[in-house]
């Protein structure tokens, strides 16, 4: 069989094909996350949930981000250096850390939130509502399915601003 042969696209299983999609819409994402922001996916989720619910403790945010608190102390080093995230000691327990924009982690969170609100459509099949909103529902159940926290309540999928 030829490489040609493998890779016909209308054959593979509906989860493959879901994976192969993921993987071309993340390599564009983060493409354009670096370039115009110098941000990765991963920083980019810690700045939309923290301009959705304000300061957090590292474990809250490490939750709505998807990762462990491990993984997530060199995400904010990161966004610290960059200027973008501080650590703030909690004023009723010094002990205590909280994690907050500072006003330029605030501003590209805002420019964040606008481009991920763009309504242009991704395809041709988006383009129609129905068939956009059995896409959304979809892809929320297999999020769901596989998270401890419900989608719906997740700031970074959505990108959720503060109140």
């Amino acid at each position: 069989m030829s490489p040609v042969e493998l890779v016909n696209l209308h054959d593979i299983p509906l989860g493959r094909l879901l994976v192969l999609a993921g993987q071309r819409a993340t390599n564009r994402w983060n493409k354009l996350l670096a370039d115009r922001f110098g941000l990765t996916n991963s920083g980019m989720s810690v700045l939309l949930a923290l301009h959705g619910r304000g300061e957090l403790t590292h474990g809250e945010l490490a939750l709505l981000c998807f990762v462990k608190p491990p993984t997530l102390t060199g995400i904010v080093d990161t966004l610290e250096r960059s200027g973008l995230v501080e650590r703030r000691r909690d004023g009723a327990d010094r002990r205590a850390v909280r994690l907050a924009l500072t006003l330029d982690g605030a501003v590209a969170a805002q420019s964040l939130i606008t481009l991920i609100r763009n309504p242009r459509p991704l395809t041709s099949v988006d383009v129609d509502p129905e068939k956009a909103q059995v896409i959304r529902e979809f892809l929320l159940e297999i999020i769901a399915s596989m998270t401890d926290t419900e989608a719906a309540e997740v700031p970074i999928l959505h990108g959720e601003e503060s109140s």
